[in-house]
Order: C-alpha cells, then sequence, then structure tokens
C-alpha cells in the first residue's frame, strides 16, 4: 500500500496502530460479525474495491504474487494490499512467513528487508527477490500469512475503529481503504491524521454527529491529505468511487455498485 515514506516509514506502523485499536497475529479466517464489513460477502466486496484502485481488477486473490516498484518512493510494492519493501509492512509480512516456515524463499532477504525499511532502496533485494517472492506465494502459508498481516494491521483496526466511532458498513470500508493506502499512524498523512482533522469539521455518530456528514469530512481530509503527494494526487478512489456510494445514500455499502477510479469504470452486481 501507499502510505507515505519516511515519514512513515511508519515505524511504528504495527506496533500502537494510530487506529488506537491492537490485534495480535491469528489464523486467518474471512469469517466475523455478520453486521459490518467483517461479514464475509461484504469482506471480499470491500477486497474487490481496494483491488480495483490498487490493481485496476476486482480479482484480489490473484493479487498474491504481482511484485514491482512503481517509482512512488516506497520500493517494492506487492502482495494483495501492496505490502511496501520501504513501508514496514513487508517487513512485517515476511517476518511472520519466516516464524512459520523458517525454510522459505524470502527468509534469505530478512537482513536487506531491515536495512531498506523507510527508504525505496533495493540494495541486497535485487536481482531475485521478486522472484522469491512470486515463487512464494504459490504457496497457502504465504497466501494465508498476506491475508493475516492484512488484517492484522489494518482491516481489524480500521472496522473495529469504524465501529467504536458508530459507522456502518460504508464508513468502515472508507477507514480500510484509508488504513490501506495511508497507513495507520498519527501524523497528519496517515489514517489517524486524517481521522483526526476529519473530527475538527464533524462529530461521529459516536458522539452524536450525523454519519453522512461525518463520512463527508472524512473524505475531505483523506482528498486533502492525498494532494500532499504526487503519488496520490489522482483523488477518483474518493472521488468517484467513495463519495458516489455516500450521496447515494448506501451506508450499508449494498450491491449493485458502479463507480470509476482513475478513469476505468467498475461495476458489481
Amino acid at each position: 500500500m501507499a502510505f507515505p515514506s519516511g515519514a512513515a516509514a511508519r515505524r511504528t506502523l504495527l506496533a500502537a496502530l494510530g487506529a488506537g485499536v491492537l490485534s495480535s497475529r491469528r489464523p486467518s479466517t474471512e469469517a466475523g460479525d455478520p453486521t459490518g464489513l467483517d461479514d464475509p460477502v461484504k469482506k471480499d466486496l470491500a477486497m474487490r474495491l481496494v483491488s480495483s484502485a490498487e490493481n485496476s481488477s476486482l480479482d484480489w486473490q490473484a493479487q498474491y504474487t504481482y511484485i514491482e516498484d512503481i517509482g512512488d518512493g516506497r520500493g517494492y510494492t506487492a502482495g494483495i494490499i501492496g505490502f511496501c519493501s520501504g513501508t514496514s509492512d513487508m517487513l512485517a509480512l515476511v517476518e511472520l512467513y519466516t516464524e512459520r516456515v523458517p525454510a522459505n524463499p524470502l527468509a534469505p532477504y530478512l537482513p536487506a528487508l531491515r536495512a531498506v525499511d523507510g527508504t525505496d532502496s533495493h540494495d541486497g533485494l535485487d536481482p531475485g527477490f521478486p522472484a522469491a517472492w512470486r515463487t512464494a506465494a504459490k504457496t497457502s502459508a504465504f497466501r494465508t500469512a498476506q491475508r493475516d498481516e492484512r488484517d492484522r494491521g489494518y482491516f481489524d483496526p480500521a472496522v473495529a475503529r469504524a465501529k467504536k466511532d458508530g459507522l456502518g458498513t460504508l464508513g468502515q470500508f472508507v477507514y480500510y481503504d484509508a488504513m490501506v493506502m495511508h497507513g495507520p499512524g498519527a501524523d497528519a498523512l496517515s489514517f489517524g491524521g486524517i481521522r483526526g482533522r476529519a473530527r475538527q469539521g464533524a462529530d461521529t455518530p459516536a458522539d452524536g454527529g450525523d454519519q453522512t456528514a461525518y463520512l463527508h469530512a472524512f473524505l475531505d481530509a483523506r482528498v486533502w491529505a492525498m494532494r500532499q503527494e504526487a503519488a496520490h494526487h489522482d483523488v477518483s478512489r474518493v472521488e468517484t468511487a467513495q463519495r458516489v456510494f455516500l450521496e447515494q445514500g448506501n451506508l450499508d455499502l449494498d450491491t449493485p455498485l458502479n463507480w470509476k477510479v482513475y478513469g476505468d469504470s467498475y461495476e458489481i452486481g
């Protein structure tokens, strides 16, 4: 995913989780509380929506093997939510995978991943790391690890924070997508900072505010954050997708859904 590098070297990315919610590593599951985004059907929907923006495809399960440097200053971007070599989450993922499967194709690259964290450097990773990633991604163990780290670092804390703020399924997705792109930190360009900026303009439903008004304020704050970075300057994943659902009053994120990202049209019936 693409949250601020360096600043975001996120660093404490997976420690405090700026959303204020901690979760432990645990076996992967696609099941959950059937009252929101963690309903299995809604969760799959969320992954397809994110994949439309991250990979220009609704087939999120085809992204386990994906890896490239997209030139955004975050090194290699890879996997189902765009784990980055420069922003701590790829390192956390490979560490988790190696805890479970010590003899794996990515384990030899752990020293290099630790050294390049917070930078866009490929030192110690080229030329073999991309091929090693693709080899690992053919195994069920690494695919499970990707899902687990996605849930631990992004999905679970985003949904939990949204529920505490009194948000429905759409709001939970809005939080999750912001967490994926910006990271869970507390600085101005991370999730915590975006949430803080939104709360300056509107109360959360848990604080007595109107849900639609608050979500507009959150999306406004996110657009501001995106426009601080050239890599995020196209805000269509907010304005022609999430904002559209909000303006339609689709707070439960019910299908059918029609949206655009980067000029491409998508539909889920």
